[in-house]
């Protein structure tokens, strides 16, 4: 059986070497996408990121990679956000004033909850909102890891798996179809993470 290839997108805002080494693995071949390519087998796309929203859609959309991304996941190419990855795959970021993000899930991105130190980092806990595939052999109330100021504000809350709490309540995983989003970092989050990102790259070829 061919290996399945997992397609890492490269804009300058993300720790591409360890979750290359994660997605390894987690039983994947992870090959960099710098700008868009054309019949490249790619079984899974994933898209990390670090820093500010509005500087990481510019990159994305001077490299080609926003309208090739909406493209791939129009074809049915699984594809996953990491951390601020999760973030852009949403409508809008107040992030830096309004900022149009992907728009391919509904809903917003807003500041975490005054009161509380920013940026939340750390370890937290997951809450399971609803069983998934993605979460089998993950324990409720296990810890991953979490850097971020910003949080999605989903318009169908029934896409939310799993919740964490920092000053209130904000998703933590979301799914909708084949798009995947994790407010945390599964390549920081030990067994757990590694758990995860099985599930998702076991989800990706079912």
């Amino acid at each position: 059986m061919a290996p399945v290839r997992a397609g890492l997108i490269d804009y300058e805002a993300g720790n591409l070497r360890s979750i290359g080494r994660a997605l390894r693995l987690a039983g994947t071949e992870p090959v960099l996408i710098d700008r868009p390519v054309q019949g490249a087998g790619i079984d899974l796309l994933v898209l990390p990121g670090v820093g500010a929203f509005g500087a990481a859609m510019r990159r994305l959309h001077a490299a080609g990679l926003a309208e090739w991304l909406r493209a791939q996941v129009a074809d049915g190419v699984p594809l996953a956000g990491v951390c601020l990855g999760m973030q852009l795959l949403y409508e809008r970021s107040e992030e830096g004033g309004d900022v149009e993000g992907l728009m391919l899930l509904r809903g917003r991105v807003r500041r975490l909850t005054a009161g509380v130190k920013i940026p939340h980092m750390g370890w937290n806990q997951l809450r399971f909102q609803q069983s998934s595939p993605l979460l089998e052999g993950v324990r409720d109330g296990a810890h991953v890891y979490f850097v971020h100021s910003y949080v999605v504000e989903p318009a169908d809350f029934r896409e939310v798996l799993a919740v964490t709490s920092y000053g209130g309540g904000f998703p933590a995983m979301v799914r909708r179809e084949r798009i995947t989003g994790w407010q945390f970092h599964p390549e920081k989050s030990g067994d757990t993470g590694l758990r995860l990102l099985r599930n998702l790259v076991a989800s990706a070829v079912a």
